[in-house]
């Protein structure tokens, strides 16, 4: 199987190095790595340039300077990218970040799950980031949730959910794994790798309780249920306490104003279905004192299948 990777690039030249030599590394290699160099005002596109000219897979996209950083002009230096793919063959095409590293055999890996099940729509892995925090062990997004970092689709499941929506306030990545497993795609993130992101995710040009916040008002517009938020927040508090009321604080300002939200209503109750599922599990193990496991908490067991 064939693919090409889609790099967005807004004033990552602290980090981008790191993307470009864990790429120019993998076994696997892309047939084509588009980056989109978003209008940085940093060295972001010289740095992507000098590897550019080494590696003839590599082809970097110079956009127009901007200030602003938002998800909707991520989808659209995306949307850049994929017109640059033109008549290239390839089987799956992945959105990865310009912020992140992995090991050798990462892509390959994930290439080989594509080939062994063909109903697998979206595929990733969990994350770290400093600190010690591991998505799998800290998130209860679960084994269900691809993490936007490092998003590789199918390219059928890809065309089918119409691609990434831009979304100025976020959840692109979301909204696009989401609307794959609600059209009956398998959607998996496999605990056997991770990447590491070196950024704390939500931070770039803004502080962690303005990052929280903004994920409150994000659980709301993406239609999440009440009661999931409730629990989300008590979670995140038992953490770091700070977070877990930015997180709430959002989430109420967000419902205050009713907040237009971006997904249908078909979506949305599919969501909310998923989290009461998951949330079911949880009480059960924990109303018979056995462990959770977040990363499986959605299938209700805790152990890996």
């Amino acid at each position: 199987m064939k693919y090409v990777l889609i790099t967005p690039a807004h004033n990552e030249e602290r980090f981008i190095a790191k993307t470009l030599e864990s790429m120019v590394t993998q076994t696997l290699l892309p047939e084509r790595w588009i980056i989109v160099n978003d209008g940085s005002t940093d060295k972001t596109g010289d740095i992507a340039n000098e590897y550019a000219q080494r590696f003839p897979w590599i082809q970097v996209v110079q956009g127009s300077p901007r200030l602003d950083r938002h998800f909707g002009a991520k989808v659209n230096a995306f949307n850049t990218g994929l017109e640059r793919i033109g008549s290239v063959d390839f089987d799956v095409i992945g959105n990865l970040d310009a912020d992140i590293s992995f090991d050798a055999e990462y892509l390959s890996f994930l290439m080989r799950k594509f080939s062994e099940d063909p109903k697998l729509g979206v595929a990733g892995t969990p994350f770290t980031e400093d600190g010690g925090y591991d998505t799998a062990r800290d998130s209860f997004e679960g084994e269900n949730h691809v993490a936007g970092g490092c998003q590789l689709f199918r390219r059928r499941c890809f065309e089918e959910v119409g691609g990434y929506v831009p979304n100025p306030g976020g959840g692109v990545d979301w909204i696009a794994v989401t609307t794959a497993r609600m059209k009956g795609w398998k959607t998996r993130s496999f605990p056997e790798k991770r990447f590491h992101h070196y950024r704390t995710l939500g931070t770039a040009g803004r502080s962690r309780a303005a990052a929280s916040f903004s994920y409150g008002q994000k659980d709301y517009y993406l239609g999440g249920s009440p009661l999931w938020q409730l629990f989300r927040v008590v979670y995140r508090a038992t953490k770091q306490p700070l977070d877990g009321v930015a997180l709430f604080a959002g989430y109420c300002w967000a419902a205050a104003r009713r907040i237009k939200r971006p997904v249908s209503r078909e979506l949305m109750r599919f969501h909310r279905r998923e989290q009461m599922k998951k949330l079911r599990n949880i009480f059960s193990r924990l109303l018979k004192f056995r462990k959770i496991n977040n990363f499986y908490a959605e299938m209700g067991q805790q152990e890996a299948p």
